[in-house]
């Protein structure tokens, strides 16, 4: 699908994007690959890799092996900087489990080190599936980890040195997080996805009623300044819109119909100061294109003033993660 680029003038930082050489079926996503999308069109600076369990460590002690995926990433990104032109990859948040106590130090010592500069926080996922088996990619936390003693005690750590927590969950966790984000003011959290509400197996018939709930759900969390949204990431699967079973992914217009009203809420709740566009690549290309996805976001965003506008495609994201 080609479409004629909306603004390709515009700055953007793309906040949220994985590369492997292979993840639960979906193809190898490396440099060039993240290249070919953020060179289709749109105007992408820099971007920001999410963990996504790559390129582990094969051996040593279990809870240092996610250095290796910041190690792997490190290395793209020192390519992507003398990539002439091409967007660079300015930031890394990396993996660690935030419940190891004196343990995590070391952890967040050997990824800054590996980082080369780049390390800017930890997401360490609290998506707990309750129904895995109707679920494309089911997240596997266990039940409560946001309520974890030893879990907020390691996102206060975060805080405290400066770097960001990153949470994935399902839309009925974001009371559990809303707590989480009240217990730990003193660290930046960053909402991922909308906190994904799912439309698909037992949740397919009640999306409107999901709907109606997450939006109290949303306005509940902006209410805590440490709070920051990334709005993306609602073309996976499981979000249940059904694209990646279509023969020809929707338009940039049937993108931005369906799902202009959970950005729209988002940002009344949040402000454009505390959002941030994310593509969520490459799970999202299963969808839509990367062309196709920023040209629907320009749509989404076109009622807003230009300072609103360099705030959420760049703004939130350079300072949040420090580019």
């Amino acid at each position: 699908m080609s479409e004629k680029i909306i603004d390709p003038g515009r700055p953007i930082v793309d906040p949220h994007h994985h590369l492997w050489h292979s993840h639960g079926g979906i193809a190898a996503y490396l440099l060039e690959d993240l290249w070919a999308d953020t060179g289709s069109g749109h105007f992408v600076e820099k971007t920001v890799f999410v963990e996504c369990g790559a390129s582990y460590r094969e051996a040593g002690p279990e809870h240092m092996k996610p250095v290796g995926e910041t190690e792997f990433v490190a290395e793209i990104a020192a390519a992507s900087a003398e990539g002439g032109g091409n967007s660079t990859i300015a930031g890394i948040v990396s993996r660690a489990d935030l419940r190891l106590g004196e343990g995590l130090l070391e952890v967040l010592d050997a990824h800054e080190e590996a980082g080369r500069g780049l390390f800017r926080g930890i997401r360490h996922a609290g998506a707990h599936a309750l129904h895995p088996e109707v679920l494309m990619i089911p997240g596997s936390a266990p039940e409560g980890l946001f309520s974890d003693p030893d879990f907020r005690r390691g996102v206060g750590v975060l805080g405290r040195r400066g770097l960001t927590y990153d949470t994935w969950h399902y839309h009925y966790q974001n009371s559990e997080f809303l707590e989480l984000a009240r217990a730990v003011p003193e660290t930046t959290l960053i909402l991922d996805h909308f906190g994904t509400p799912l439309g698909v197996g037992p949740y397919a018939d009640h999306r409107e009623a999901i709907f109606e709930s997450w939006k109290g759900d949303i306005a509940a969390l902006a209410g805590c300044p440490n709070v920051v949204a990334k709005l993306g990431g609602l073309a996976m699967p499981d979000n249940g819109f059904g694209w990646h079973e279509r023969d020809t992914p929707p338009d940039s217009d049937e993108f931005a119909e369906a799902q202009r009203r959970y950005y729209l809420h988002a940002i009344d709740c949040f402000g454009p100061d505390r959002c941030m566009f994310e593509s969520n690549f490459p799970v999202d290309r299963l969808s839509l294109p990367y062309a196709v996805l920023y040209n629907g976001l320009k749509k989404i965003a076109t009622g807003f003033s230009e300072d609103e506008q360099n705030a959420m495609f760049y703004g939130t994201a350079a300072r949040v993660y420090r580019l």
